[in-house]
């Protein structure tokens, strides 16, 4: 579909094309359009649209930065500092807010996810984000999903602003430690810049909490400069239970032609997926980073999914009752999540679950995957006893 707009504008983010490619932004990162790998070139807007699933339901969003250009030198990062291959290109924010106008109003997009490299420090960037945010909010009265990025060292009041004019928040802490962060971004302070701005966001909705404010997001680059999963859960469980974390996003590491770090071996896309599983269940299902299966080195394994690595030690040999379990106790078995535990409950006050097939009756959708690891009524599932 083509969009009313100035030629020039319309140009620029076509050639900008999937500038936040590797950067994840729905609620559903691992599986998404286009984040395992780069899409085909397209010559035209649709380059820079992705179909995301958001807060507000499944969106085609428009993904730009207000400028391509940036002071940082981040050593995995394709805009850094000096970097030739780089096309830089810079929106006011007026023509980036009309643009996006024109192209939600022609029914092209219904959401926006908007970054930005940093130019004249992250202060000044912050407020470009801004600008053309409340031009596409108060002038245009766009009231659908907008997701905005924090740049390092904002300031408070350009997060309370942020957080007023969007519906979630980025702050990107990209390491899990000061030490970690300086191995991929020398001129970033961890604590100062970017920790002390989540811890801001929590003050911020419990000082108005009468007001509608976005929730708040970290993403971290997983695999480039030795991190474990051990750190990288540690930080997400700590940034769940302290500061109200709505989700941690896990970037596998992908090397970028003309950095640092070019020649680097990429991150295997398991990698994230385990932490993304890892994370759920600190976040959704009430564990505890300890009670993860890490191995020696602080890793998990690629081969099973955490959940399953720790049923086959701690569940095989000591099944749990599905008749008698406590709601927290049924979280721990594969298979069952929070919706199922609950259907399982409700099962529960009305009769006896006696077969596996019962089980797949109230909308527990694999129950084979339970079956190694659970009783019913006391007994092992018929089908597990082929298993031992």
């Amino acid at each position: 579909m083509l969009i009313r707009s100035k030629p020039d504008t319309v140009q620029k983010l076509t050639q900008m094309g999937d500038v936040t490619l590797f950067e994840p932004a729905g609620d559903r990162p691992h599986i998404e359009e286009g984040q395992r790998k780069p899409r085909v070139p397209q010559q035209n807007q649709m380059a820079c649209i992705t179909h995301l699933s958001t807060p507000k339901g499944a969106k085609p969003v428009l993904k730009t930065m207000v400028t391509t250009a940036c002071e940082k030198d981040c050593f995995y990062c394709p805009f850094r500092a000096g970097r030739g291959k780089t096309r830089r290109m810079t929106f006011t924010p007026d023509e980036l807010a009309t643009t996006f106008d024109a192209m939600q109003r022609s029914g092209v997009v219904d959401g926006l996810f908007l970054s930005s490299g940093i130019i004249k420090g992250g202060v000044t960037s912050q407020d470009k984000i801004l600008d053309t945010v409340d031009i596409i909010r108060n002038k245009y009265q766009y009231r659908g999903y907008i997701h905005l990025k924090i740049m390092p060292g904002a300031e408070y009041d350009q997060l309370f602003r942020a957080m007023q004019l969007a519906d979630r928040v980025s702050i990107n802490l990209e390491a899990p430690t000061q030490q970690r962060l300086h191995a991929l971004a020398p001129k970033k302070d961890f604590a100062d810049e970017l920790l002390t701005r989540l811890q801001w966001a929590q003050q911020i909705r419990r000082d108005n909490a009468h007001l509608r404010l976005a929730s708040t997001v970290t993403q971290f680059v997983v695999g480039a400069v030795g991190d474990t999963d051990l750190e990288l859960l540690s930080m997400s469980d700590n940034l769940y239970r302290q500061i109200g974390l709505a989700r941690a996003y896990y970037s596998a590491f992908s090397p970028v032609a003309h950095t640092p770090f070019e020649h680097l071996t990429a991150t295997d896309p398991m990698r994230e997926f385990r932490l993304y599983q890892s994370s759920f269940l600190l976040r959704d299902y009430g564990w505890d980073v300890e009670e993860l299966p890490f191995e020696q080195h602080g890793n998990l394994r690629l081969d099973i999914d955490p959940k399953q690595a720790w049923a086959e030690q701690h569940l095989l040999h000591n099944p749990i009752d599905i008749m008698q379990a406590e709601r927290h106790e049924l979280l721990r078995i594969p298979g069952i999540g929070p919706r199922s535990a609950d259907r399982l409950l409700r099962a529960r006050r009305t009769g006896s679950i006696s077969d596996i097939g019962q089980l797949r009756q109230i909308g527990i959708r694999a129950p084979e995957k339970s079956a190694p690891y659970i009783l019913l009524n006391g007994k092992r599932p018929p089908t597990q006893l082929s298993l031992l």
